[in-house]
C-alpha cells in the first residue's frame, strides 16, 4: 500500500501516515520520508490531478486514516471533512449535507459516487435524499468530498457537492492478504464486533484480482418501553452490516486497461436509533434512552453495484468508457401504533396494533463515455452520459392483534399504495483548462442535460380514499456550467476563484384526472449558483499546508411540498442563500507528530418563506447546519525495540447549535425554529505495530456526548407520533470502547 500525504484537504495529513498495515508496507520512517516528497492525486475532475492544482474546495480522507480511526461509515468521518453534516436516525437512512443546502424533501442535494458509478436515485420519486449510499470503508483508497455544486461533470442532484468513494484497484506487483478483527463495548448497550479481510492476487503480468469482505454487528443501546415507561425490551436498535467487493483488472498493454468490479453490501437494522424526547428541551424522556415500540421494527437495505470501466490510449487522446448497473432496495416495518391505532379502533371498533410495511426499490443503468487529453497549453475533456432508472415505492398499513403479527382479517383494507416511476436522462458535457503561461490557468466547462420522467400511482383502502390509478409525465432541459481561474505563484502556493451551477431535477406530480385546473402537474428543477474563492499552500517539504475557501451560494426555485386545490404536490417556491468559510491546516512540527485542524462557518438561511406546510419563514436557518463546527486531529508515532512501533492519537469535534427540521406546528406554538444544542465528541486511540501484526485500543465518544442528528415532528396525520406528545430524536452512539487486531501476509 502506497501511503501519501494529504495536502490542503479536509483531513489531517498525519492520519494518512499512521499505522494501517498492508502487505509489503515499508516501516513508518520510510513512509514519512516518502510522504515528504509526495502529493496526493485526486480524480475530482474525472482525470488525475494533484490536489493542489484543482481549483475548488476538496477534502480527501485516505484509506489508511479511515482504517486506523475505525471510521466505518458516514458518522465516523464527519470530523475529517469541514462542513460535512449527516441527518440520520437509522443506519442506512441518512441525508448528507454540504454548505447548508437542505430544506428537507426527498431528492438529494449531495451526490454519492463509487468510483465511476453514480449511486442512488436521481429523481424525487424514490426517496433518494434519505438513502445516501453509506458504503463500508474497509480497503478503500480514499474518500473524496467535493464541496459546492458539481453539475458540470457529475450532473443531477449535486447542488451541495459530491462524496466519492475511490476503491483500491487490483495490483500486479505482489500478493497481499490482510485481516482485522475488533470487539467493542457500548455504554449501556450490547457488545459490538467486526471482521474484515482483503486479498490481492497477481495472475500474471497483465491480470490481477482483488477481493475484500466485511461483517460488522453494531450493538443496540436504546430500550423499548410501554406507554407508562416500563421496560419491555432492551437494546432494540442492533444493526448488522456485511458485504464485499471483488475486482478484476486486465492490462494487455500500456495503452489498454479494463477493470470489472462488483460491490455488494447489506445493512440490516432493527429499531431506529431514535430516542423519545421532550419537544421543547430535546432531553430524553423517562430517564433513559428509550423508544415506545409496540410492533418490532426493522430496516433492511441492499446495495448492489456492477461496473465495467475501460481506458484506451488512442495516441491523440484517451478514451474512457464506464458502464454500471446498480440497485438499492429497502424493506422496512415501521411501528405507527401510537399515531393511528386509536383512530382505527375508533372507526372500526377493533383493538389493534399497526405498522407500515414499505419497500423502496431503485434500479439504475448508466453509461458514460469520455475523450480527453492534456498538453502544456490546453487540457480538454468531452463526454456523453446516459441513465435509465426504474423506481418503486410500495406501502401498506397493516393492523395486527396486539402483541402478535397476526393480521386482523375482519378489518377492511386500510391503505395500500404503489408508486412506479421511470427516470431517463441524456447529457453532453465538456471541460477544459487553458494554461496561459506557467502560472495562470482558466478551467471552464458546461453540461446540457435532458430528462424525461413517468410515474404511475395506484392506491386503495379506507385511509387512502378508495381506489385510485393516476399517471403523470414530465420532461425538462437544464444547462449547468463552471468557470474557475487559478493563479499558481509556485509549485506550493495557488489561489483560485470559481463560479458554478448545480441542479436537482424536477418531475411529475401524480394527480387524478379530476384535479382542478391550476393544480401543477409538474414541478421544475431547482438550482444553485455558487461563488467561491480560495487559497491552497504548502511548504516544499509538506510539513505545513493550508486550504482556505470563502463562498456565497444562491439557491432558487427550491422544491417544496405544498397543498394546491386540496392536493399534496411538489412545487417550486422560496429561495435561500448560504455564506461561509472552510479551512484545514495540517502541520508536522517534529518527526512522528502530525496535527490537523479543520473548521467551517456556515450561515445558510431562507430568503423567502417556504410555505405553510414546510414551516420555514424568511430569515430562518436551514435545517441541521451549525453556524460553527471544528475538529482537531492528531497522531504521534515512535519506534520501540527492533521494528516495533507505538502510536497514540486523538480527535475532538465541536458542533455548534443548529436548527432542527422545519416544523410548522412548533413555530406556530413558539414563534421560532426548534434549536438543537451544540455538542462535542472526543475520540482516543493507541496501538502497537509489530510489522505483520498490530493491536489497537480505542475509545469513541469518550465523554458520552448526547449529540442529536435528527428531529421529528410532534404530529403526523393530525395525531401524535409518539406517546405523551414526545418527538423522536436521532442520536450519535454513546461511549464505545474497542480493541482491534490486525494481521497481514
Amino acid at each position: 500500500m502506497k501511503t501519501v500525504r494529504i495536502l490542503c484537504g479536509g483531513t489531517a495529513m498525519a492520519l494518512t501516515l499512521a499505522a494501517a498495515p498492508a502487505a509489503a508496507q515499508p516501516p513508518a520512517s520510510a513512509q514519512t520520508a516518502a510522504a515528504n516528497s509526495e502529493d496526493i492525486v485526486v480524480t475530482a475532475q474525472k482525470r488525475e490531478q494533484l490536489l493542489i492544482d484543482v481549483p475548488q474546495s476538496i477534502s480527501v480522507v485516505s484509506g489508511a486514516a479511515l482504517e486506523e480511526q475505525h471510521a466505518n461509515n458516514f458518522s465516523d468521518y464527519l470530523k475529517l471533512v469541514p462542513g460535512l453534516q449527516l441527518n440520520q436516525s437509522t443506519p442506512g437512512q441518512g441525508r448528507l449535507l454540504l454548505r447548508g443546502i437542505n430544506t428537507g424533501g426527498v431528492a438529494s442535494t449531495v451526490s454519492v459516487y463509487v468510483d465511476e458509478t453514480p449511486f442512488g436515485s436521481s429523481s424525487g420519486l424514490v426517496n433518494g435524499a434519505i438513502l445516501a449510499g453509506d458504503f463500508d470503508t474497509f480497503d478503500v483508497a480514499r474518500v473524496e468530498v467535493l464541496r459546492g455544486p458539481q453539475g458540470t461533470l457529475y450532473g443531477a442532484s449535486s447542488l451541495g457537492g459530491v462524496l466519492k468513494f475511490v476503491t483500491n484497484a487490483p495490483q500486479m506487483e505482489s500478493f497481499e492478504l490482510r485481516g482485522r478483527a475488533s470487539v467493542e463495548a457500548v455504554d449501556g448497550g450490547d457488545t459490538s464486533y467486526a471482521g474484515n479481510a482483503v486479498v490481492n492476487i497477481p495472475l500474471g503480468s497483465t491480470l490481477a484480482f482483488r477481493a475484500s469482505g466485511t461483517y460488522r454487528k453494531d450493538g443496540g443501546f436504546i430500550d423499548s418501553i410501554g406507554t407508562a415507561g416500563s421496560d419491555v425490551e432492551k437494546n432494540i436498535n442492533d444493526a448488522r452490516i456485511y458485504g464485499g467487493r471483488a475486482s478484476l483488472l486486465f492490462t494487455p498493454s500500456h495503452r489498454i486497461s479494463v477493470r470489472a468490479t462488483a460491490i455488494l453490501q447489506d445493512i440490516k437494522a432493527d429499531a431506529p436509533s431514535t430516542v423519545e424526547a421532550d419537544p421543547f428541551t430535546l432531553k430524553p424522556l423517562y430517564g433513559r434512552l428509550s423508544l415506545s415500540q409496540f410492533v418490532p421494527q426493522f430496516t433492511d437495505i441492499r446495495y448492489r453495484i456492477y461496473n465495467g470501466t475501460a481506458d484506451f490510449d488512442l495516441g491523440f487522446a484517451n478514451l474512457t468508457s464506464s458502464t454500471s448497473y446498480a440497485t438499492q432496495d429497502e424493506t422496512l416495518r415501521s411501528d405507527v401504533t401510537a399515531n393511528l391505532s386509536a383512530v382505527v379502533e375508533g372507526v372500526f371498533g377493533a383493538p389493534n396494533e399497526l405498522f407500515l410495511a414499505q419497500q423502496t426499490n431503485d434500479e439504475k443503468f448508466t453509461q458514460e463515455l469520455r475523450l480527453s487529453d492534456q498538453t502544456d497549453a490546453f487540457d480538454w475533456l468531452i463526454g456523453g452520459y446516459y441513465t435509465h432508472e426504474k423506481g418503486e415505492i410500495l406501502q401498506e398499513y397493516v393492523p395486527v392483534e396486539p402483541g402478535t403479527f397476526t393480521r386482523i382479517t375482519t378489518l377492511p383494507l386500510l391503505a395500500q399504495v404503489s408508486l412506479h416511476s421511470v427516470y431517463e436522462e441524456i447529457a453532453w458535457f465538456a471541460n477544459a483548462t487553458l494554461h496561459l503561461g506557467e502560472r495562470f490557468d482558466i478551467d471552464f466547462g458546461g453540461r446540457y442535460s435532458h430528462n424525461r420522467q413517468h410515474a404511475n400511482q395506484v392506491g386503495d383502502g379506507a385511509l387512502a380514499g378508495g381506489p385510485t390509478n393516476n399517471i403523470a409525465s414530465s420532461s425538462e432541459n437544464v444547462f449547468t456550467y463552471s468557470v474557475a481561474p487559478k493563479l499558481k505563484f509556485d509549485d506550493n502556493v495557488s489561489v483560485y476563484a470559481r463560479v458554478a451551477k448545480g441542479f436537482r431535477p424536477g418531475g411529475p406530480n401524480v394527480l387524478p384526472p379530476s384535479a382542478p385546473a391550476g393544480t401543477p402537474a409538474t414541478y421544475d428543477s431547482d438550482s444553485v449558483i455558487s461563488y467561491e474563492a480560495g487559497v491552497k499552500a504548502q511548504t516544499p517539504d509538506n510539513d505545513f499546508s493550508i486550504d482556505f475557501a470563502l463562498y456565497h451560494i444562491d439557491w432558487n426555485h427550491i422544491q417544496l411540498f405544498a397543498i394546491v386545490n386540496n392536493f399534496g404536490v411538489n412545487t417550486n417556491g422560496g429561495s435561500a442563500k448560504s455564506d461561509g468559510a472552510e479551512f484545514t491546516v495540517t502541520v508536522r512540527p517534529t518527526a512522528g507528530l502530525n496535527l490537523a485542524l479543520n473548521g467551517a462557518f456556515t450561515n445558510a438561511r431562507l430568503t423567502a418563506d417556504s410555505g405553510p406546510l414546510v414551516g420555514g419563514l424568511k430569515g430562518d436557518r436551514l435545517p441541521f447546519t451549525p453556524k460553527y463546527s471544528a475538529a482537531l486531529n492528531g497522531d504521534y508515532r515512535w519506534s520501540l525495540a527492533g521494528s516495533t512501533e507505538a502510536y497514540i492519537g486523538g480527535s475532538v469535534r465541536l458542533v455548534g447549535d443548529q436548527p432542527g427540521a422545519f416544523d410548522a406546528t412548533f413555530r406556530a406554538a413558539n414563534g421560532r425554529q426548534r434549536e438543537v444544542p451544540s455538542y462535542s465528541v472526543v475520540d482516543l486511540r493507541a496501538g502497537l505495530d509489530f510489522g505483520r501484526f498490530g493491536v489497537e485500543a480505542y475509545v469513541k465518544n469518550l465523554g458520552n456526548s448526547h449529540g442529536i442528528t435528527s428531529t421529528s415532528a410532534v404530529q403526523a396525520n393530525g395525531f401524535d407520533i409518539y406517546p405523551n406528545g414526545a418527538i423522536g430524536t436521532g442520536i450519535i452512539r454513546p461511549r464505545t470502547i474497542g480493541l482491534s487486531l490486525t494481521a497481514q501476509y
